[in-house]
């Protein structure tokens, strides 16, 4: 098979501020959650506006594999229907994941307490990703894993007919950790009790209640402590997917660097445990406006009007990361055109994500002339603006490439990015979304 060619664009200041109206693709955290408790749920759900992009595609694959009903009836309008808590079947061929730690890590706890055995991989960059955090507490269900060197994909599964019920302590704050044993237990007898040491995003919880399961959470020190109650009988239940606040991340802040800009971003998800950025920019100085606020399956929606602005250095403190984990990187490039000099503490995780993204993201503010520096698990960033003028390479990183192209619209001279083919993980139709905005990307000479 011949190699995909690499896919590179270039962005530069554009000639006029951006403006328009726009909605970002479906929250991909709750679409991967959607798909699966839709998969597992006896009746049929309708799920509307659900991402589109490739990760989200790969659980899709990965539940029709076991033997729910999966399908798309529209644009992101899709029908899922699921043989009942323990129906699930062995897949006949291997589960590829892609480049999505989200569904490869909650397919672990699926697949942990289902009699069942399976075998997963995914692409380059997901292969050197760990999974012991998940696996390792897993085991204890009874289930049997066999991974490469580290606990690295591949790994096979051999899950459990009598999967015993959880007790567990997160050594740190990790949805995904989290949503695996929730998942895991769902299928196991008695009470599945996980405490969390500070609290993360709760869309497991919200949308487990959604179908039918008994949660209970508590407030538990610093943190929470989550109990479900095991083998309930789920049942089908329509699901309305809002934007992806951590998709919106990307044309806010391009809003607020660009001078003159003023974007409205439409039904952009609010969970509170999701929207440190919006705090955080706000506290810069970002003049970020929630309207038309309302409620959709379960989770807080609104609008937002983001008019640019004269941003200011933060100091992030680091028990913000949970609810911001992914957004680091474009903070970055907000810090860089701040006045002053910001820290963003507390970063251990992103050295485990799609790439080395903690020192990714330094080497993309250093090559295009910023100021920066990491001290610990700390990320210093010297504001004042960035000259430009480099190409970056993304590591198969969606999150990094997007973050760049935003930089190079502020930048003295055009930014380039390596590929920008893995964008579409997250973020289906980023390029055309920025261009109607007025962005200057377009493919690099």
């Amino acid at each position: 098979m011949e190699p995909v060619a690499a896919f590179p664009q270039t962005s530069r200041r554009p000639a006029t501020p951006l403006a328009g109206a726009i909605t970002v693709p479906g929250d991909k955290s709750i679409s991967h959650r959607a798909l699966m408790f839709a998969g597992l749920a006896v009746g049929e759900t309708r799920i509307s506006g659900l991402l589109e992009g490739e990760d989200v595609l790969r659980t899709a694959a990965a539940m029709r594999a076991l033997g729910a009903t999966v399908e798309r009836t529209g644009p992101g309008a899709w029908r899922a229907s699921g043989p009942g808590i323990g129906g699930l079947q062995s897949p006949d061929d291997v589960l590829d994941m892609g480049n999505s730690g989200t569904a490869a890590r909650l397919l672990c706890g699926i697949l942990a307490s289902h009699d069942i055995f399976a075998v997963m991989t995914g692409d380059a960059s997901l292969r050197r990703r760990p999974m012991r955090r998940v696996i390792d507490p897993l085991g204890a269900t009874g289930a049997v894993f066999t991974a490469r060197e580290g606990g690295r994909l591949p790994l096979s599964v051999r899950g459990t007919a009598e999967a015993m019920p959880l007790s567990y302590r997160l050594p740190v704050a990790s949805a995904q950790v989290k949503s695996a044993l929730l998942l895991a237990g769902l299928n196991a007898r008695g009470v599945t009790e996980i405490e969390e040491p500070e609290p993360t995003r709760d869309h497991s919880e919200n949308m487990l209640r959604h179908f039918g399961a008994e949660v209970d959470v508590v407030s538990h020190g610093t943190g929470k402590l989550i109990r479900l109650r095991g083998q309930p009988e789920l049942r089908g239940a329509d699901v309305v997917v809002p934007g992806d606040p951590s998709s919106a991340a990307f044309p806010i802040v391009a809003a607020l660097i660009v001078p003159g800009s003023r974007v409205t971003i439409e039904g952009v998800g609010l969970n509170p445990l999701r929207t440190g950025l919006f705090l955080t920019l706000r506290e810069m100085g970002a003049a970020i406006e929630i309207v038309n606020a309302r409620e959709a399956g379960g989770e807080p929606v609104g609008d937002l009007i983001v008019t640019a602005s004269d941003l200011r250095a933060v100091d992030v403190p680091a028990d913000r990361a949970p609810s911001m984990i992914d957004e680091y990187p474009i903070l970055a490039v907000a810090c860089a055109m701040a006045r002053g000099t910001s820290r963003l503490r507390g970063l251990a995780e992103l050295r485990v994500k799609e790439s080395d993204r903690l020192a990714a993201t330094l080497a993309m503010l250093a090559a295009n002339g910023v100021k920066a520096h990491v001290e610990d698990d700390d990320l210093v960033i010297a504001g004042g603006g960035a000259r430009g003028g480099a190409t970056v390479a993304t590591h198969m990183d969606h999150r990094l490439a997007m973050s760049a192209l935003v930089l190079g619209l502020a930048t003295e001279t055009p930014v380039t990015i390596d590929d920008a083919r893995f964008i579409d993980t997250s973020f289906p139709g980023f390029l055309p979304l920025m261009r109607g905005l007025g962005a200057a990307i377009e493919a690099a000479a």
